[in-house]
């Protein structure tokens, strides 16, 4: 199997939180006034005693004498979530993205406050803005890049995932989670020859990178070459993680290539207890044929369309079964 894109929501987190304070200090500029800049430091000072209300009181008071400062908005919202007001912390945000729309921070914390409410479109654009952000503070960032680049794959933007990975083999030649997740994108393309190329170039940069090893492995398996290289490249994988379902679900995929359908019924059946995944039950459904068991067939058949309904080919295993 084919590993999916992981939740990169840590990974954005942390390069944000790297390059939010540069963006703080150039804004601090801004506090020129000394009543404003008296009222910020009581505002700092009352937050840090744990006294939000008189420091959300203290930037209100600095905001009047400097309505300009993207960053004394930006705290009074940080106050306002420690006051778990919400709807005003938002406000704030928006308000200091007004006032510094190159900013990191003001984006990350809104992406964030979107998350918690499950509203998925709204904090990956937020997280877009705040990436695009960071890559023009820090250029050079390989991180924030592959931020930026995962955050694509999640939107399923293929083609600007593809530049973003593409700029970081470029910018860091021996990086093999570049190739990696180039040879992902390609195969999403179903451009196949560059899949392979990718994910060779992985491996031979780092030869115990299992999730490379299983991805080439499997896709030697779809496309029906290589098999015996296909199994030792997925034994492979398994040696360096030899409870991963996904990696099982390989091996098993593999003695049903080799029509050695017990032994596959045996991994696959394993691969599920580890792992609940369409794929999986379509394979167990298909081993199953193999053997004769149609009734075991159209369960795992209709336990993969239940994970993914929008599975044609599973659609139509179950119709001929049906018939």
């Amino acid at each position: 199997m084919k590993l999916r894109y992981l939740n990169s929501l840590v990974c954005l987190c942390l390069s944000l939180a790297l390059a939010a304070p540069a963006a703080q200090a150039l804004d601090a500029d801004r506090l020129e006034g000394a009543q404003g800049l008296s009222h910020y430091i009581m505002a700092l000072y009352c937050d840090d005693l744990g006294d939000i209300d008189r420091a959300i009181q203290e930037y209100r008071k600095a905001i009047e004498a400097d309505a300009q400062s993207s960053l004394l908005h930006l705290n009074l919202a940080s106050a306002f979530i420690k006051k778990n007001d919400i709807p005003s912390a938002i406000l704030e945000l928006k308000q200091s993205i007004g006032l510094a729309p190159d900013a990191v921070e003001p984006h990350a914390i809104l992406a964030l406050i979107y998350t918690t409410q499950n509203k998925v479109e709204s904090a990956t654009q937020e997280y877009a803005f705040a990436l695009k952000n960071a890559s023009r503070l820090e250029p050079e960032n390989v991180d924030i890049y592959k931020s930026l680049g995962a955050l694509y794959l999640q939107q399923r933007k293929l083609k600007e995932a593809e530049g973003i990975f593409k700029l970081i083999a470029g910018l860091s030649p021996l990086d093999e989670q570049a190739h990696f997740y180039l040879g992902s994108i390609y195969y999403d393309l179903k451009d196949y020859a560059a899949t392979e190329k990718e994910l060779k170039a992985a491996i031979k940069l780092k030869p115990d990178y299992h999730e490379a090893l299983n991805f080439l492995g499997y896709f030697y398996l779809e496309q029906d070459r290589d098999i015996n290289k296909a199994g030792n490249l997925i034994k492979k994988a398994l040696s360096f993680d030899p409870e991963n379902g996904a990696y099982i679900d390989s091996l098993g995929w593999f003695y049903f290539k080799k029509g050695r359908f017990k032994e596959a019924l045996s991994q696959l059946e394993k691969a599920a207890s580890f792992l609940s995944d369409p794929v999986i039950y379509e394979h167990l459904g298909d081993v199953s044929m193999k053997l004769g068991n149609r009734d075991n067939a159209k369960l795992n058949w209709e336990k993969s369309l239940k994970l993914d309904s929008a599975q044609e080919q599973v659609k139509e295993k179950l119709l001929k079964v049906y018939q």
